[in-house]
């Protein structure tokens, strides 16, 4: 857990009491979990002005982290007819107050889908709050096609590895941007092109896309506008909260004066789970695992995430 702010040497090992299940939620033992960018935010967030002042840093609003789990039922709260002890799910608990890197936790019996028998507990903790926003980003709010010309910024995290598949799935044509040590898994996993962000900045160039799936949102909205193709779409789901801040106040001018769409996701936990599942058994989507560690190694977990090294998803085995 952490007990304040800061780097991955503010998580500690601690004792703490296994949680009953309310009405409607279910006791998991949890399997695996995985590191997203919302445990990140929340362990490095800053201190309010009061607390600089003081010199110390505010109590974090979260103190167990972790939105992706995957686990068996251990009990189940009133109300819950669906699930019983023994079953296997996964879910992102990030609309329910986080809390995967722990033993047990207690997760919505609304919100979980069932694990596939032939999915490993860590490759269930890689895939739901990822790979719903590879869906959600592609599919819900840019409205992919066949054909399409996409551009992936970013493409070499948990979303982007989905979302590489996602569009081929659907027929279109991969531009993926990235570090150069994860170029070559992009081809591997269906890139048509690749870019190496540190060498050529793909908004000055003279390709046109139809649709751009931003992570990283480290340009400003009118840099992206420049080569989108006209009536194309631009979505971020995730960067610098100015950024994005940038991408809602100024992706409406953009629209208005040069016809192409500016949308920034936002997150619908769950929503695509079961049918990302049904890929999964279908052979068409696999979770890229970069490392798995235990849960004592937990900081050093953390220390890869935010190298940017890291090839897909990073996962922490709990069990």
């Amino acid at each position: 857990m952490q007990r304040r702010h800061g780097g991955p040497e503010a998580l500690r090992m601690t004792d703490l009491p296994t949680p009953t299940p309310k009405a409607g939620e279910l006791l998991v033992r949890v399997q695996a979990a995985s590191v997203n960018d919302w445990d990140w935010g929340l362990l490095q967030a800053t201190a309010s002005r009061r607390d600089r002042l003081l010199g110390h840093l505010a109590t974090p609003r979260v103190t167990v982290l972790g939105c992706d789990v995957a686990g068996r039922v251990e009990a189940v709260g009133a109300g819950v007819e669906a699930w019983q002890p023994g079953d296997e799910l996964h879910a992102d608990l990030s609309a329910h107050g986080f809390g995967a890197f722990a033993e047990f936790v207690c997760v919505p019996a609304t919100g979980a889908a069932r694990k596939p028998p032939g999915m490993s507990f860590e490759q269930a903790a890689a895939i739901p709050q990822a790979g719903m926003l590879a869906v959600q980003g592609l599919i819900d709010a840019g409205g992919l096609r066949p054909g399409q010309r996409l551009l992936l910024n970013g493409a070499g995290g948990g979303v982007g590895t989905f979302a590489v598949q996602l569009a081929k799935l659907h027929g279109a044509e991969v531009t993926a941007v990235d570090k150069r040590g994860k170029l070559e898994m992009l081809r591997a996993l269906g890139a048509d092109r690749v870019i190496d962000f540190d060498k050529q900045d793909f908004t000055a160039g003279k390709e046109r896309y139809d649709l751009i799936l931003d992570v990283k949102t480290d340009r400003s909205p009118f840099a992206y506008a420049r080569v989108l193709a006209r009536g194309g779409s631009y979505v971020t789901v995730g960067g610098a909260t100015g950024r994005l801040l940038q991408v809602l106040a100024l992706g409406l001018v953009v629209s208005r004066l040069q016809g192409k769409r500016m949308r920034l996701v936002m997150l619908k936990p769950n929503k695509d789970l079961v049918q990302l599942d049904r890929w999964f058994e279908a052979g068409s989507l696999r979770p890229v695992i970069d490392r798995t560690y235990e849960l004592p190694e937990l900081p050093e977990a953390f220390r890869r995430f935010a190298s940017g090294d890291h090839h897909g998803k990073i996962v922490v085995k709990v069990a």
